[in-house]
């Protein structure tokens, strides 16, 4: 998901090199070019919803599969940069959707897209797109589904039901599986180890970041007030959609891409806070919100630094 144009060499493995591009991608929707990471990530889809997890791999593999066929750049491809839009992609079908011919068809058929949307723009913008190739394209399916009769999903339990415990944890836990659409504590549990194992500052960034969008929201919020639920546009109660973590799962991806721009503290919580009110934004607009906070969260601190740079930074007189 970096914006990074060079991935890092990885070391030699007796794992086949298909199934490492594979779990990498899966491993880079939090910016982890770690196959180990993403296997993490897909056992902690499987304890929540195991068809997501499905669509999560074959997502990967089918964005993986379009780069590698068109030749796309091989190190980009062998770091999961072309996996991790199809692989939300293919995990947001099955949160929309219930399964059926028809959204097995948009599932392929988005996940293609998500590729070459990810080729596309990477090769023709000179600044970082992150998730937009899954934004769009799911949105495009959101819709396309909508228009042909496809009935919503009203969406289920965890697989693995949730332990007891207190709205703090709950709310901070669910903000992190929500970035795959999990409300699910295992889930977040397995993705911040995931990423710890990676990078533990990443991990710290994360866990940070789902608290932080919490608290605003709970700050922003009356008691009693009702808000709309950001992903599946229905109105719930304010405290619950801050519980389900729906307020904190940008707020965990914007810190982790500004420290990544630039190892400093201060544009990764300006990044986590921006989150939060453009998370109200898009279902103003009829749209889910889906990660599309995050990257406009990111695309306005990246903008400002540049304002400051030819504004504000020169020599002192």
């Amino acid at each position: 998901m970096s914006g990074a144009k060079k991935v890092a060499a990885q070391p030699p493995s007796s794992i086949p090199l298909p199934v490492l591009v594979v779990l990498r991608g899966v491993g880079q929707v939090f910016f982890q070019e770690n196959a180990l990471t993403g296997a993490l990530f897909i056992v902690g889809l499987a304890l929540s919803s195991p068809l997501m997890a499905a669509g999560a791999v074959v997502g990967s593999a089918i964005g993986t599969a379009v780069a590698w066929g068109l030749k796309y750049d091989k190190a980009e491809t062998q770091g999961g940069i072309y996996g991790f839009n199809s692989t939300l992609v293919g995990i947001a079908s099955f949160f929309f959707f219930p399964p059926g011919i028809l959204l097995i068809g948009f599932l392929i058929a988005g996940c293609v897209v998500a590729a070459f949307v990810t080729r596309f723009m990477r090769s023709s913008l000179p600044f970082p797109t992150y998730t937009t190739p899954f934004i769009v394209t799911t949105w495009g399916v959101f819709f396309l589904g909508q228009a042909l009769g496809l009935v919503p999903d009203p969406g289920a339990a965890p697989l693995v039901p949730n332990p007891q415990s207190g709205f703090y944890v709950e709310a901070a836990a669910h903000g992190i599986g929500q970035v795959m659409f999990q409300g699910s504590h295992w889930t977040g549990l397995f993705f911040l180890l995931g990423i710890a194992l990676s990078e533990r500052r990443h991990a710290i960034l994360v866990l940070t970041g789902s608290a932080v969008g919490m608290l605003v929201a709970l700050y922003h919020f009356t008691l009693g007030a009702d808000a709309i639920d950001p992903e599946r546009l229905i109105t719930r109660s304010a405290f619950d959609v801050i519980k389900l973590g729906l307020y904190g799962y940008n707020a965990t991806l914007a810190p982790v891409a500004l420290y990544l721009w630039k190892k400093s503290l201060i544009a990764p919580v300006l990044g986590m806070l921006l989150s939060v009110p453009l998370t109200e934004l898009f279902p103003w607009l009829g749209l889910p919100a889906l990660t599309a906070p995050f990257v406009l969260a990111v695309w306005i601190v990246l903008i400002l630094e540049q304002l400051e740079k030819r504004w504000v930074a020169g020599p002192v007189t």
